[in-house]
């Protein structure tokens, strides 16, 4: 991503999720009452725009991995608060709309993200009244230069207390060397936490449809500026978070049958190089 702009991809990634509120049959997969306000009168007109577009099918799965990575995020959340969790980190927080309808009083959140993005971000949300809680940290880190546990740790976070970390729509994006030293300081922390994060399966292990499918994405984050970098068969996966345990790693087939298999609309995965995994300490 360029230094003096914020990320495309963020912002394509939250009109998904802004559609999908406007746009997809009722109950929604994944309820965000901020994900049409934070985009306000400069960038919502262009979700309106596309509405057609909207319906096609590659679209659709596009969205719906989008939505069901963020809900299965927050259902793990909840899970460890149950427990009592109390820190929450956000990498590559781009639009992310957590922080701002935070029903848990007591759990303190980090928002990671590029320092253009997230000046970018925080003028959006000022632009469209949506106020930063007191319990919202913003931590700018650009992961290619410089240390996340340096910058979180100079943040406030608690590294004695266990923290849950949601890593989406990043890991495909980074080099190997970035992606292990990120996997490396959260293995290192309390037990307790965890981690969630979606990437992106090799071509080579794909079928046919989905070459299709990851060639066009691709194409289009190329465009962007922000190339794909990074994938993961899932055996690789699985070596890469062997300092974790109650590992779990959902493609199309699991993800289908767990959020979408009553739904009434065409909102579903296709299949595809995405994958989503939690590990936790």
């Amino acid at each position: 991503m360029e230094a003096a702009r914020p990320s495309r991809t963020a912002l394509r990634v939250a009109m998904r999720r802004a559609a999908h509120q406007l746009y997809d049959a009722h109950p929604l997969v994944f309820e965000d009452p901020v994900a049409v306000p934070i985009l306000g009168r400069e960038y919502l007109p262009e979700v309106e725009r596309t509405v057609n577009k909207l319906n096609k099918p590659f679209s659709v799965a596009l969205r719906a991995f989008m939505v069901v990575r963020s809900r299965y995020a927050e259902d793990l959340l909840a899970q460890a608060i149950a427990r009592g969790l109390t820190q929450y980190v956000v990498l590559g927080a781009g639009l992310d709309t957590f922080a701002y309808r935070n029903p848990y009083p007591n759990l303190r959140v980090f928002e990671i993200d590029h320092p253009a993005t997230q000046r970018w971000k925080r003028e959006m949300l000022a632009a469209n009244g949506i106020t930063a809680p007191e319990n919202l940290t913003f931590t700018p880190v650009d992961f290619e230069h410089q240390q996340l546990a340096t910058q979180l740790i100079e943040a406030g976070l608690d590294t004695s207390a266990p923290t849950f970390f949601s890593w989406l729509g990043v890991v495909p994006y980074l080099t190997q060397d970035a992606f292990r030293s990120t996997i490396s300081f959260i293995a290192s922390l309390t037990s307790g936490g965890g981690v969630v994060m979606d990437y992106a399966q090799p071509r080579s292990v794909l079928a046919p449809h989905e070459q299709l499918a990851l060639d066009s994405l691709s194409s289009r984050v190329q465009l962007a500026g922000e190339p794909f970098q990074l994938f993961f068969k899932t055996s690789q996966m699985a070596e890469e978070l062997k300092a974790f345990h109650s590992i779990e790693d959902l493609g199309t087939p699991e993800l289908n049958a767990r959020y979408f298999s009553r739904r009434t609309d065409n909102l579903k995965l296709l299949g595809g190089a995405g994958r989503i995994v939690s590990a936790w300490l």
